[in-house]
């Protein structure tokens, strides 16, 4: 483990049932960074975190979180880490200061403030909302100011709105220095949040970088579609559109035209449009996403699958932090 890293994990392996769940992973976590862990369920993204908290014994693997064995030495870890997981709760009567006065006996760096729950100290966990709710668990994961927070899937079932205030609340967080390690199904979210991703497959690391690495490397191809009327083709030609830079291949069915390229064709193919003097009223683009990355990673290890045993290059630094 270097100097900086919250935590490493090499060879991690758990099984349930005589199922691999996790199968040999590696993982580095350095300080101040968000990594999110992502995948499709039963990738074994929640059974790497609870190996790293110490909340279940790996089969097999070596781990260090802050210097510590999570196997050997789980309770003094767990005086240094916070965590929030799916299936945090408090009792419905539990008031949020009461709560904090359990959890720590006192709010020393003024969170509730700070995550905007100053306000409802004395209403019961029964009455949050949704997005306070989660926001506690985030107070409590901090009181006793850890340096590593582990959070699994903490916007679920949230509004969009709700969503939103919990996401300002993490990136809070980075801001403060705090590692945090997030499993998260919402792309968006990782996409939003994470310096670093990791997406996993039946327990197995798939590919790991920044969220813009990891599209670019799998989720490249922008789409723009449009109607060209007939007559319009005086103004601009689809041979004309294939010339745009970074525009790979112009289709049309009818008037309906598809472009795809990379992202880049898309300022391209509207800056070409506009200086044609018309610009189509029905133009719509597709950006690829962090989704679109995963979809083509899981599929492309489906396709391996069937294929049968084969050495399998990953890109990426899949244990150092890539910013």
């Amino acid at each position: 483990m270097s100097e900086i890293d919250v935590v490493t994990v090499r060879g991690l392996r758990k099984i349930y049932d005589g199922r691999t769940v996790v199968d040999g992973l590696d993982l580095d976590v350095s300080a101040g960074e968000i990594v999110g862990l992502i995948g499709a369920n039963g990738a074994g993204k929640t059974t790497t975190v609870e190996c790293i908290q110490g909340l279940r014994r790996p089969d097999s693997g070596t781990l260090s979180v802050l210097g510590l064995d999570p196997v050997r030495q789980a309770e003094k870890l767990r005086m240094r880490i916070g965590s929030q997981l799916q299936d945090s709760a408090l009792p419905d009567r539990l008031r949020v200061g009461e709560a904090v006065y359990l959890f720590g006996g006192r709010d020393p760096d003024g969170l509730l403030e700070q995550f905007g729950l100053a306000r409802r100290r004395r209403s019961a966990f029964a009455s949050l909302s949704g997005g306070e709710r989660q926001r506690l668990f985030l107070v409590l994961a901090l009181l006793n100011r850890p340096r590593l927070v582990i959070l699994d899937e903490l916007t679920q079932g949230l509004d969009p709105a709700a969503r939103r205030s919990v996401w300002a609340a993490v990136d809070q967080l980075r801001r403060d220095g705090t590692t945090v390690l997030l499993v998260t199904h919402e792309l968006d979210e990782a996409e939003a949040l994470c310096d670093r991703v990791i997406a996993m497959r039946n327990g197995r690391i798939l590919d790991a970088g920044a969220p813009e690495d990891l599209i670019d490397r799998h989720g490249r191809w922008a789409t723009i579609r449009f109607t060209l009327p007939v007559g319009r083709r005086r103004d601009i030609s689809l041979e004309t559109l294939g010339t745009a830079g970074g525009v790979r291949a112009v289709e049309a069915v009818g008037e309906r035209v598809t472009i795809h390229g990379d992202r880049t064709a898309i300022a391209y193919v509207g800056a070409m449009l506009t200086n044609s003097g018309w610009v189509p009223r029905d133009l719509w683009a597709h950006v690829p996403s962090l989704e679109d990355a995963l979809l083509s990673l899981l599929d492309q290890a489906e396709i391996d699958d069937r294929a049968g045993p084969t050495t399998t290059t990953r890109h990426g630094d899949l244990t150092g932090a890539t910013r």
